[in-house]
């Protein structure tokens, strides 16, 4: 395997960040989880878009052009030979010293990973629980900016894994339902589709909004408003969507079973349409 660190494609065992880098020390960087498809990187520039946009967010200044950084992805997935891949870009502040002080920090750190990888959680339907660790806040962390701080949502899977499911579900601080450690939730309802809004504390997943794009051409009814636990125990259907998780349903949570523990029709299409496409929207490796 080869990994593409500043600048170059180094075997996977000389992939290398300095200590003093401070993505790894104070989590100071930001990335995105990209995927591909049958030779093509699934909706590429939104990706590159949101990357750059979270930089901004947090000053730091990536040195090379939205073109140069989308020609990294495809050369990283191009080199290692793949048309099917999970793709972990990072942007981090870059080497600095032992201080806070992004000003210490001359050049930003740059590497791009490609690898296959199935579905994170698999295909069969996940178990969840609701986490006691709340979703941060827009005033602590804007959820827009795809931060290296994942703490929060670490500890809430650790919740999860003592509780033997597969994923745990956040509230937000007034008790809303936010999003999973990593992936955005889903309501059916009486046949009508709904999802948390971004304004709160919830990222805008772009597999998020692909579901609702495919729910509207579909002719679905979606609501972009706030979802209790409620509304979770109570649903018809309930599946979550993100990069690396894709499209799958949920058949517990809390105890709670959701739909006799099967995908629901409406989660069906949504998944059969997502497949269709996947491999059309995006930049084709070449």
């Amino acid at each position: 395997m080869k990994i593409y660190v500043n600048g170059e494609f180094v075997n996977k065992e000389d992939a290398k960040v300095s200590v003093y880098d401070h993505g790894l020390l104070y989590g100071d960087g930001v990335f995105e989880g990209i995927r591909a498809y049958e030779g093509v990187i699934f909706k590429l520039k939104e990706h590159i878009d949101r990357l750059y946009e979270s930089a901004i967010s947090l000053d730091i200044k990536i040195d090379i052009s939205r073109e140069e950084m989308s020609k990294v992805v495809i050369d990283t997935v191009k080199i290692n030979e793949l048309n099917d891949a999970y793709i972990r870009l990072v942007v981090t502040r870059g080497v600095g010293d032992l201080g806070l002080d992004p000003r210490k920090c001359l050049k930003p750190t740059i590497f791009c990973i490609a690898e296959p990888m199935n579905p994170l959680l698999g295909d069969q339907g996940i178990k969840t629980i609701v986490s006691g660790i709340r979703r941060l806040p827009v005033d602590v962390l804007n959820p827009a900016v795809k931060s290296l701080n994942y703490l929060n949502s670490i500890l809430a899977k650790i919740q999860a894994n003592a509780a033997g499911v597969n994923e745990a579900f956040l509230l937000d601080r007034n008790g809303y339902v936010a999003e999973g450690t990593g992936d955005n939730v889903f309501v059916v309802k009486n046949g009508i589709i709904r999802t948390p809004p971004v304004s709160t504390s919830v990222l805008r997943g772009i597999t998020r909004d692909t579901a609702i794009e495919l729910a509207i051409e579909a002719g679905y009814t979606v609501l972009e408003e706030n979802l209790t636990l409620h509304d979770l125990y109570t649903a018809d259907e309930l599946f979550i969507t993100g990069t690396a998780a894709e499209l799958i349903h949920v058949i517990e949570i809390d105890g709670r079973i959701i739909n006799n523990g099967e995908a629901g029709e409406i989660t069906k299409d949504l998944l059969s349409r997502f497949i269709e496409i996947r491999g059309k929207i995006g930049a084709k490796i070449e």
